[in-house]
């Protein structure tokens, strides 16, 4: 399959969502099983990681088996190519340094990217019990869930841009100086730290400004984030205000700011 478009997303959304509650379950079921290893990139990996990537990818390999998934573990042990102009990206769990400290945010991330742009995204936080999706173009939605039980979906939307300070998400655990430098030359702003992909989600549903990342990251981390605050009514750019474009031969983002109002990250901050 060479292209996968919107209306094809909007009739797989609730499957994927079914998928990723499946990885929930998986996550809680791995808790405390096994140790931490460390990657060659310096990140940690747990059970938990492994059992949900098997769970999502065997779940996809039914449900979209035209789609080529690329997945953060499975990277570690084979490097990904790119080789449709749709394919699926996976993070089975965002911010595994929240989870290994028994902190809240942690996520499960699915993506579609088509033509080097997602255009469907799932995240759900198993901590939590809220799931958030959306497919561009045709809106963005909030669940609740226990075990496998969703309620029903409320439509989600971002917020013009306040008239007071700015409410900024910034990475509890990858905060660099890049980022700190471009946070003290905001207009006034609180800035909330947070793990995982909950920052793209805390914007898309109204709650929050802004989330620049100023550090490089991996496609997985971003997709799915990226589709639902696009989905929202939000935007995902490059420093300099150019699209992101996934699916480079690194799958690497090397920074980006995301904004409710996509009046608020410009002027473009530069290269």
């Amino acid at each position: 399959m060479s292209t996968f478009d919107s209306a094809a997303c909007a009739e797989l959304i609730d499957a994927m969502t079914t998928t990723s509650l499946a990885a929930a379950e998986a996550i809680r079921r791995a808790h405390g099983q096994g140790g931490v290893r460390i990657k060659p990139d310096g990140s940690p990996v747990t059970a938990a990681d492994e059992a949900a990537e098997a769970v999502i990818r065997d779940g996809l390999a039914h449900l979209v088996p035209a789609l080529p998934v690329i997945s953060e573990e499975q990277a570690e042990r084979a490097k990904p190519v790119v080789t449709s102009a749709s394919f699926i990206l996976v993070d089975p769990l965002d911010g595994t340094r929240e989870y290994i400290a028994c902190r809240d945010e942690y996520t499960i991330n699915i993506a579609v990217v088509s033509d080097g742009a997602p255009i469907l995204g799932v995240i759900t936080a198993p901590a939590l019990g809220l799931i958030w999706r959306g497919v561009v173009g045709r809106g963005a939605e909030r669940l609740e869930f226990s075990s496998r039980k969703t309620s029903p979906p409320q439509a989600i939307h971002t917020r013009p841009r306040p008239a007071g300070d700015l409410l900024v998400m910034v990475s509890r655990s990858h905060l660099d100086a890049r980022t700190q430098t471009y946070l003290g030359g905001l207009p006034p702003a609180r800035c909330v730290p947070c793990g995982s992909s909950l920052k793209f989600c805390r914007l898309a549903e109204g709650a929050a400004d802004l989330y620049p990342r100023l550090g490089p990251t991996r496609d997985w981390d971003v997709a799915a984030g990226h589709a639902i605050l696009a989905a929202a009514g939000g935007g995902v750019v490059a420093p300099d205000g150019t699209p992101l474009i996934y699916g480079s031969p690194g799958l690497r983002i090397p920074a980006f700011v995301a904004c409710a109002d996509p009046a608020t990250a410009s002027p473009p901050i530069g290269g």
